[in-house]
């Protein structure tokens, strides 16, 4: 018996030492598979449809997501090759007449018709920062002082075409206009690459490589006006500059000078006074220079330095857009003093709906100014353009 008993726990244990399926006489018969109860089968069944159900609306979903991508690349037969020189690539642009998008051709072949364009946004839509330096054909008119702004045939002026976007929420605006772009590169660089977009730009007619930092201030979103040297009291010992805009000049040496400033580079708005509380004061020179300006569809910025003034009334009857300082934040360089003007702007807003700062492009400001725009945008001040809150007799 105990021979025996050993002899089945030897098999015992071999059966188990065998992998998985095998006894000692072979291969383990597997058992027939129980059939599926009627319950089971309902209940895989509404698995199924669970999840083809929700298979569904997940690509649903996505389908009626908004597209992240603001422009599309197609093939489209662009105008005869240009005679231009070899230049690194550079976006064209060309608008519909009719009123359509604009379609940007990137770097279009020298030698085929065929090449990628970019639907830009249509009428009314930001402007693609990437080629807000281009100027829109329609609104240049060559001339022998170069490229001046001008009204295009279908009644768009340049204070439309190049104005920076902005909510048009109700609520406590402020515009403030930075001067002074173009005299120190170094400063310039700076002012441009630090102040947030928001921030409306002014570039001195007399600065050097005014196209240069008008792309580039473009290109971070910033809205730009050129600063003209109108003749300020003490004339010519106190001296705003070439081309200044004087008192007892001819009109017709008015509107050249203008025009020299006007022609300095492309792409603003409008035009902001340098100097000229002398200018200002007196009515025939100011209503030259409106007229101008009107024609031109360009908007005039006076940066308050001088209470009796001219230039409201006659912007008014010359179709320009007009928006003026209500003071100066810098005249005390110093952090606390720029803050404290700041506020008061601030106050002002809150009370009034809107206001208006300039200042100018010193490092102490442009520090101050950009650390001040994201505390004000967190109580509710939106920081806008000038054209914002500028008065355009054609849009009432």
């Amino acid at each position: 018996m105990e021979g025996q008993k050993r002899g089945e726990d030897t098999t015992r244990i071999r059966e188990i030492d065998l992998p998985l399926g095998l006894g000692i006489s072979g291969p383990a018969k597997r058992k027939p598979a129980r059939p599926l109860s009627p319950s089971s089968m309902t209940s895989a069944a509404v698995a199924i449809a669970l999840a083809v159900s929700a298979g569904a609306i997940a690509l649903r979903d996505r389908g009626i997501r908004m597209p992240e991508a603001a422009v599309v690349s197609v093939p489209v037969q662009t105008a005869a090759a240009t005679t231009e020189p070899a230049k690194a690539p550079r976006p064209s642009l060309s608008d519909d007449p009719a009123g359509g998008p604009a379609i940007i051709r990137v770097n279009p072949g020298a030698a085929t018709a065929d090449g990628p364009t970019i639907i830009r946004n249509t009428p009314g839509m930001p402007r693609d920062v990437r080629v807000a330096h281009l100027p829109d054909q329609a609104l240049i008119e060559t001339s022998p002082v170069g490229l001046l702004p001008q009204r295009a045939a279908d009644g768009r002026r340049p204070f439309d075409a190049y104005a920076r976007p902005w909510s048009c929420a109700r609520g406590a605006r402020i515009a403030l206009v930075i001067g002074g772009l173009g005299v120190s590169q170094t400063g310039t660089q700076e002012a441009i690459e630090k102040l947030p977009p928001e921030i409306t730009l002014a570039l001195a007619s007399g600065g050097n490589s005014l196209p240069r930092w008008m792309q580039a201030a473009r290109q971070s979103g910033h809205e730009i006006v050129m600063q003209v040297p109108l003749e300020p009291f003490d004339y010519p010992a106190v001296d705003p500059g070439r081309a200044t805009l004087t008192v007892d000049a001819p009109a017709s040496e008015t509107v050249e000078n203008l025009q020299w400033v006007l022609a300095r580079t492309t792409n603003y708005v409008g035009v902001m006074n340098y100097m000229g509380a002398r200018f200002l004061g007196e009515a025939k020179p100011v209503e030259t220079m409106m007229a101008e300006l009107g024609k031109r569809g360009l908007a005039f910025v006076d940066d308050g330095s001088t209470a009796r003034n001219e230039a409201q009334p006659l912007a008014e009857v010359n179709r320009v857009p007009f928006a003026s300082s209500d003071m100066q934040i810098d005249a005390v360089r110093e952090r606390g003093a720029i803050l404290a003007k700041l506020d008061e702007l601030e106050r002002m807003a809150q009370a009034n709906g809107s206001a208006v700062g300039t200042g100018s492009a010193f490092d102490v400001t442009v520090d101050t100014v950009s650390a001040w725009v994201a505390d004000a945008q967190r109580r509710g001040i939106e920081v806008v353009p000038i054209t914002a809150v500028a008065n355009d007799p054609e849009r009432r």
